[in-house]
């Protein structure tokens, strides 16, 4: 069969299977592919990128914001390799982030020739190869052999073509354990830790930790933290680790805070997770139930409240008012700011938190009187990678976006920002905290006994000039050091860069 036919067929099939956006990346061995999709222009949307790495990353993005299957169309060779951290992260989110890479003839594998790798189970068991087995709920790897020439054979070939349906099924997920094991009262009692959300699990899950009275730890990224601040655990990771529980509750994707980890070491603790890649997220035995929180909650009948949690909850209004007074009292500190841009990013149509610092950051620092319900991260592998095109690309449309990025997970995606000329820009703001690299290893206590050269190897400082970056993608730039600097900052048409420099010495005293 004619490379023609080939590459549209495959597209035609992705399109069929609920494929309605494509990011593409050129090159020699995948140019029929594009030029099949230029004839598929009215029945798709078609982004265009020239990294891999970021553009699968953007494609991820897409998946977030639409529910949807997004494909991304690389070259051979090492440009497929670039997709796998994408993959990775899409696997643990349970994404159906569709890759589609374009490979030389068969007789070319194993030949050492130019742009011919093994491509066919690349990402291992992190990808469906079989589009008629994939249930959309992670990653599908569809590899085509391809000839350089081409020749189109059918200008009509994607006449009447239209974008089939997409539907996840979860199955019949068994929760009779789960409401058997929430019904039982024990002496610590439980908490609720609530990770990453979609959407449509949000309502019910308000309404069920509502209905239960536990107390309650809320990512940002499950879009409840500030509307169940009334049941909020304050200083989780000290308090809990101080006074465990006898149970917690999971829901959704797997929380940032140490307390989290620290339950490896805590198996008198008994865990149960519902979310849907089915992962416990821990290395001990944990429950899981695998599946959708809007239809398990409702399956699990009526749960009744959890009896008395005042002195928790007392607890927790005494410590939110501790760190109120330390914020005030240093307004410049990383801890500082964050409040600061929790103000401003609150009244915007979404915010995205790249990595993990800025996720904690807020989770402990971030205002609670304005709800926040769009808020965006990727937590699936936790990685660096990546994130500054998965907040375009799950922003792609919207006005007024914020993304919070440290400078070195900035520094890692700057050719993200090739995508600024295709996606929404008018107020979008990329705020950059710029805090010489993050000094993330200088927090982990197990580190603190390793030599000064190893640490010094561990600093990862980035010297970057990030008003040069913003002049270099056409954005426009603004530095500051101070809290107030902000006064009256309003987005422009135009993206804007924020370089937020923290006063080192303030959040050195915060922390004490």
């Amino acid at each position: 069969m004619g490379g023609w036919k080939i590459a549209t067929g495959l597209l035609g099939k992705a399109v069929e299977a609920g494929v309605s956006e494509f990011v593409v990346c050129g090159g020699a061995h995948n140019a029929v592919l594009l030029e099949a999709l230029a004839r598929m222009a009215d029945s798709v949307k078609v982004w265009s990128h020239f990294e891999e790495r970021s553009a699968g990353f953007f494609a991820l993005g897409r998946t977030m914001a639409t529910g949807r299957p997004c494909a991304v169309v690389v070259t051979s060779g090492t440009a497929v390799a670039e997709l796998l951290p994408s993959v990775i992260e899409a696997f643990y989110q349970a994404r159906p982030l569709v890759l589609i890479t374009a490979d030389r003839p068969a007789s070319f594998t194993g030949s050492g020739a130019p742009q011919s790798i093994v491509q066919t189970g690349i990402f291992s068991g992190y990808a469906t190869v079989d589009l008629e087995k994939w249930e959309g709920k992670s990653p599908l790897h569809l590899n085509v052999e391809l000839e350089e020439n081409f020749q189109i054979e059918n200008h009509a070939v994607f006449a009447g073509l239209e974008v089939g349906g997409f539907a996840v099924d979860f199955g019949k997920p068994n929760v009779g354990g789960l409401a058997r094991w929430l019904r039982e009262r024990t002496l610590r009692g439980l908490v609720v830790m609530i990770g990453d959300l979609e959407p449509e699990e949000q309502e019910g899950v308000f309404h069920f930790c509502r209905e239960l009275g536990a107390p309650v730890v809320a990512e940002a990224t499950s879009g409840l933290r500030e509307v169940l601040k009334h049941l909020a655990v304050m200083d989780e990771d000290r308090f809990l680790k101080s006074k465990p529980p006898s149970k917690v509750l999971r829901l959704g994707g797997v929380p940032s805070g140490r307390f989290w980890r620290d339950l490896e070491s805590m198996p008198e603790v008994s865990v149960w997770s519902v979310c849907r890649n089915g992962l416990r997220g821990l290395g001990r035995d944990a429950e899981v139930v695998t599946g959708s929180l809007e239809r398990i909650l409702p399956a699990m009948g009526e749960i009744e409240a959890i009896g008395d949690t005042a002195e928790i909850l007392e607890g927790a209004k005494a410590r939110r008012q501790r760190i109120e007074e330390a914020l005030a009292a240093y307004p410049d500190s990383e801890q500082g700011w964050m409040r600061t841009l929790s103000v401003y990013a609150s009244i915007s149509s979404g915010v995205y938190l790249g990595n993990s610092l800025p996720i904690r950051g807020w989770n402990a620092f971030a205002q609670w009187e304005r709800p926040v319900r769009v808020v965006r991260a990727n937590r699936g592998a936790n990685g660096i990678d990546g994130q500054i095109s998965s907040w375009l690309g799950a922003s792609a449309d919207e006005v007024d976006t914020w993304g919070i990025f440290g400078d070195l997970t900035a520094l890692y995606d700057f050719a993200g920002l090739k995508m600024l000329g295709q996606v929404e820009a008018k107020g979008r703001v990329m705020a950059v905290i710029n805090n010489g690299g993050g000094r993330i290893f200088d927090r982990l206590p197990r580190l603190a006994t390793m030599s000064e050269k190893a640490k010094s190897w561990m600093a990862a400082e980035s010297p970057v000039d990030f008003a040069a970056v913003a002049k270099a993608w056409g954005m426009d730039f603004l530095r500051v050091m101070r809290a107030d600097d902000l006064d009256g900052f309003e987005g422009n048409d135009c993206a804007t860069l924020v370089e937020v420099v923290p006063d080192a010495a303030q959040g050195l005293c915060l922390l004490k």
